[in-house]
């Protein structure tokens, strides 16, 4: 009698439960990441990445800097070959000890594109710049051919931050992109405030830079961190500004013999500069009549201001920053 009424009350439970089973709402399916597929247009067409990549290579050295300021998976990178600006495996170095630190491998060395290391990492996203010393675009066809997903970026010209929304865009880091652009300004700004800048305007020099001489305009990303850093930056004169050979970017290109007339600034800092070429320049007769020169206010960027990235720019900050630190 008893386990007649245990087993009716076991049954009865059971019918309970299913019915409650019916109404409840289906268990939650895994969290998906939204924004995917996307169609991305790049310097060299557009692409359409299924997924956010999760295996990430550059061909470009000088992106391989933008992609570590916004913690994309990267995990190899081309190499330049060694010099001052590098390491030892050819990687800059103001991005090199972070590059190592989370591991990121070699793709291949001294810029000698090789298809078959770049098969072998089995990227879901290759970058490659459209110009410059590091470009790959020569390969694209063949990568493309290959079923490669490749993006090709275009750096002339641009400052950092812009590039860095671009890539965020691609990779689905667009929120590591604007938190890399607000720690480096608020970087700058937190700097500013322990600079006395000196009277008067500064001009940002490329003297004699593989044969060429040069100075930047106001609006370059050099020019860009000297003004949040509260200098005034003097670009080239009208009259050079308007001469037909003047080749103009982020620097105007002028004759070695042009150059003292173009240099308006009453402070110069060298780009890629170290001490040796500051003296240089101030023993330079045709510059001898410079108001920076009489006064020897020449100061280097040092050799990383070669071209201005997260970890780069920051490095320029510190060096400026040391010059003219308030006592």
């Amino acid at each position: 009698m008893r386990d007649n009424r245990t087993d009716a009350l076991r049954r009865a439970l059971l019918a309970v439960t299913a019915a409650l089973a019916l109404h409840l709402p289906a268990p939650a399916a895994p969290a998906q990441e939204t924004g995917w597929p996307r169609t991305i247009k790049h310097a060299a067409g557009e692409i359409t990445l299924a997924a956010k990549p999760a295996r990430i290579v550059s061909t470009s050295p000088s992106l391989t800097g933008i992609l570590l300021a916004i913690d994309v998976p990267i995990v190899a990178t081309a190499a330049t070959t060694p010099s001052g600006l590098t390491d030892g495996k050819g990687y800059f170095s103001q991005w090199a000890e972070v590059a190592d630190a989370r591991g990121v491998a070699v793709l291949y060395s001294n810029l000698n594109f090789d298809i078959e290391s770049v098969i072998g990492w089995n990227p879901d996203l290759l970058i490659v710049s459209a110009g410059g010393a590091d470009t790959a675009l020569q390969h694209y066809p063949e990568l493309r051919a290959q079923g490669i997903p490749t993006i090709v970026v275009n750096y002339f010209n641009r400052p950092w931050q812009e590039i860095a929304t671009e890539i965020g865009r691609a990779t689905g880091h667009e929120a590591e992109a604007a938190a890399a652009i607000r720690r480096f300004d608020d970087y700058a700004a937190g700097v500013a405030p322990s600079i006395t800048p000196p009277a008067g305007p500064v001009t940002i020099v490329g003297y004699n830079l593989a044969g060429t001489y040069s100075v930047s305009r106001t609006t370059s990303p050099h020019a860009q961190i000297l003004k949040a850093l509260g200098f005034e930056v003097a670009g080239l004169p009208e009259h050079i500004r308007a001469d037909p050979a003047y080749r103009g970017s982020d620097f105007g290109f002028v004759s070695r013999e042009t150059l003292s007339s173009a240099i308006a600034g009453e402070t110069v800092f060298l780009l890629n500069g170290t001490e040796k070429d500051v003296e240089t320049f101030l023993a330079d007769p045709v510059l001898a009549n410079l108001p920076a020169v009489r006064n020897r206010r020449v100061y280097p960027l040092g050799p990383t201001s070669f071209r201005v990235d997260y970890y780069s720019g920051r490095q320029l900050i510190d060096t400026v920053a040391g010059y003219f630190r308030k006592s």
